[in-house]
């Protein structure tokens, strides 16, 4: 990579679009320091779900505080359950907050040995990272996603059925869209991505080209 300055890319997506995936292809690739922030309230969805007795905004403020990348690791975070209450819990303002300022400082001073940082979630491009020089909206058609996440999480659960994905990720769909804070939505300055008819490495190339092109204008 030929850029002098450090790079920021953000990327939002619906559930299941092939978001993460492409980003840490990205992120490999331009050595880029990788933040999965849908995997934050994931963590804290998973805090609740197995100790709602201590669960509450201070436990919440310390796990912030002490945060380590192999805790977002976790394959019981790829839960349906998990995601449900995720996608509940991302409304709370004072969740929000305390999550978004670890979302700032990890995309703004990622560790000196990247050449930059590369967040997908839901509100990176607006919220997150505004100026980023990069942005990008991933998505595909949610038949597509559902299939994915059911062919992700059928090894670990021979109980899913896909209907019962296909529902969740349609429910998650208009909760994220539609939630009065930092909805999921597409920017005006970010590049449309849909990955429906695109194998992961046809996607990473596209999203490779266009960033080359412009560190190397």
């Amino acid at each position: 990579m030929k850029s002098k300055n450090r790079i920021k890319v953000a990327i939002d997506s619906p559930a299941a679009a092939g978001a993460g995936t492409q980003a840490k292809l990205i992120s490999k690739y331009f050595n880029l320091f990788y933040l999965d922030t849908g995997k934050i309230y994931r963590l804290i969805a998973n805090i609740k779900l197995t100790q709602p007795k201590k669960y509450g905004y201070s436990l919440i403020k310390k796990r912030m505080n002490r945060l380590n990348m192999r805790d977002l690791q976790n394959k019981k975070l790829l839960s349906d359950e998990v995601g449900t209450v995720a996608s509940m819990i991302s409304k709370d303002k004072k969740i929000r907050k305390l999550v978004h300022a670890f979302q700032i400082k990890s995309a703004y001073f990622p560790p000196k040995k990247y050449n930059g940082s590369c967040l997908d979630g839901r509100d990176i491009t607006y919220k997150i990272i505004p100026d980023a020089e990069f942005k990008f909206f991933i998505t595909a058609n949610t038949k597509t996603r559902a299939l994915r996440r059911y062919k992700e999480l059928k090894g670990s659960n021979k109980k899913i059925s896909f209907n019962d994905i296909l529902k969740s990720i349609k429910k998650r769909d208009k909760s994220d869209y539609n939630r009065k804070i930092s909805p999921l939505k597409k920017t005006r300055d970010s590049i449309l991505i849909n990955t429906t008819n695109l194998t992961k490495r046809s996607c990473f190339l596209k999203i490779k080209q266009i960033m080359d092109r412009k560190l190397k204008a």
